[in-house]
């Protein structure tokens, strides 16, 4: 392990606590992901100090929750973990009765009690800053060393006390790499079915926690294995045993899980990630068998995966755009067609369904997809083809759209008529901007567009037909430089 380095931010907490006489310590993730090298996400103090001495020390406070926890508030500084910091008085528990927080906090001047209350060893370590020193009286240094997630004392009575601890073993696991010990997972399949009482909005918290760690595969895993799935995402167990059609390697589960996971290696966001693992959740319900193929058809599997999605995401309490967004990629996610007969318009209409502002999510969807049917190549030559398609279907048109007057103000200008002139007019202007964009404001069109109304039938066609050739020109050029990018013809 390296030398331990402590922020000057939390440091002068520390020492600020000590000199007024109380016992100051880093504790939880702050301390374990010291000893792991890894940079603290955010950081919390345990003192013998009672939150009123706690405020009276430090200029910028404010009470975090009603357990006596404190944010010192660090002004002027942009790290946002090291703005607000929590300062928690040594504390002892009472019992649970909603299975999520304790009845009552006892504050006590004892940190040993204070450990014996966390979720898991790895969390039930504290530092001393000035004396450089751990206190770890559950050797969670020893289960750091040993990549285990193990219960403070008996795992039955932590989990019982709050259930949504049992989420977070899974959640941590996979964050860190680190496996269940065999009594902490025995308690998750004696104690799974807690979680149906923790609120919607808690379990989602911690699902999408979960599914942002590196190994994500390994947590859903473990949540099939001690039944915690099947208070969460149930659905997805009806992919077990699913054989698939020929074009793929894999179960409908594992083909789902592995979606997932290669969004995860590839750092995608999260509704990418959770369209990912249920993408193919509808295929169970839709698989028929096809004796002339003999082989498996999913007819329609979006359609239902996509309504199976909308209630999944609704029942977890996801937000609205989040629920839009993920229920639009799954629904959709079979796009993708043969490029050598794809039209320009179909892809526009993809980008209409899903929006441009989620169109490349839906090609990191299809990616995902395709890596987890087993294929060796994540963008063959056809998906990039498409891409390419997509980046020149939201190119901004070159047209007369773009000029800073319209065909009114040209018909306003001239008094003539609606009809070809117009047209042609319009056409001269863009071929005036295309050479020089800065010639597209009002006052040189206006002026530019009198001359032009002064010109013959026959000269303003060619003006026209010259404006309408270095467009396509123009646009000839840009389409060319898009396929080059994508590696495409």
């Amino acid at each position: 392990m390296r030398p331990i380095t402590i922020p000057d931010e939390v440091s002068r907490i520390t020492s600020t606590l000590e000199n007024a006489g109380f016992k100051a310590y880093l504790v939880g993730g702050c301390t374990r992901d010291l000893i792991l090298d890894r940079k603290p996400k955010d950081w919390d103090i345990t003192t013998e100090a009672d939150p009123e001495k706690i405020m009276e020390l430090f200029p910028h406070t404010f009470y975090t929750n009603t357990y006596g926890t404190v944010t010192v508030v660090n002004d002027d500084v942009e790290n946002e973990t090291l703005k607000n910091i929590e300062v928690t008085p040594f504390r002892k528990e009472g019992i649970y009765s909603d299975k999520r927080h304790p009845d009552e906090v006892i504050f006590t001047k004892n940190l040993e009690e204070d450990l014996s209350r966390r979720d898991f060893t790895i969390n039930a370590i504290a530092y001393s800053v000035s004396k450089g020193q751990f206190i770890d009286p559950y050797k969670g240094q020893d289960d750091i060393k040993d990549k285990m997630v193990r219960a403070v004392g008996n795992p039955v009575e932590r989990f019982s006390e709050d259930a949504l601890r049992m989420m977070r073993a899974i959640r941590l696991a996979a964050e860190l790499g680190f496996t269940l010990n065999t009594d902490t997972k025995r308690a998750l399949k004696e104690k799974a079915q807690l979680i149906r009482e923790i609120a919607a909005e808690r379990v989602r918290d911690e699902l999408s926690k979960t599914l942002m760690a590196e190994k994500p595969i390994l947590a859903v895993e473990v949540a099939r294995e001690t039944g915690i799935i099947n208070y969460i995402l149930p659905e997805l167990l009806e992919g077990i045993g699913i054989q698939q059609n020929q074009a793929h390697s894999y179960e409908v589960w594992e083909h789902n899980l592995r979606s997932l996971q290669h969004a995860a290696n590839r750092g995608w966001p999260f509704h990418v990630r959770l369209s990912a693992l249920l993408h193919d959740i509808g295929k169970p319900r839709a698989r028929l068998w096809d004796e002339k193929k003999k082989d498996w058809t999913f007819h329609g599997h979006d359609v239902i995966g996509a309504k199976m999605t909308k209630h999944i995401v609704e029942r977890l309490k996801f937000s609205r755009e989040t629920a839009d967004v993920v229920t639009k990629l799954v629904r959709y996610h079979l796009f993708f067609s043969d490029t050598e007969k794809i039209t320009l318009s179909a892809v526009r209409r993809v980008i209409r369904k899903v929006g441009p502002e989620n169109i490349w999510e839906l090609m990191k969807l299809r990616a995902c997809d395709r890596i987890g049917t087993g294929r060796p190549k994540e963008t063959p030559y056809r998906l990039r083809k498409y891409e390419s398609m997509i980046e020149e279907a939201l190119r901004d048109p070159i047209s007369v759209s773009m000029l800073a007057l319209g065909g009114a103000d040209v018909m306003h200008i001239t008094q003539l008529e609606p009809g070809q002139k117009i047209g042609h007019i319009l056409h001269a202007l863009l071929e005036d901007v295309l050479d020089d964009p800065k010639r597209n404001t009002r006052e040189y069109l206006e002026s530019r567009v009198k001359e032009l109304a002064t010109l013959s039938e026959n000269e303003l066609t060619q003006l026209g037909q010259r404006g309408k050739e270095k467009k396509g020109e123009l646009e000839g050029a840009e389409i060319q430089e898009i396929r080059k990018r994508h590696w495409v013809q």
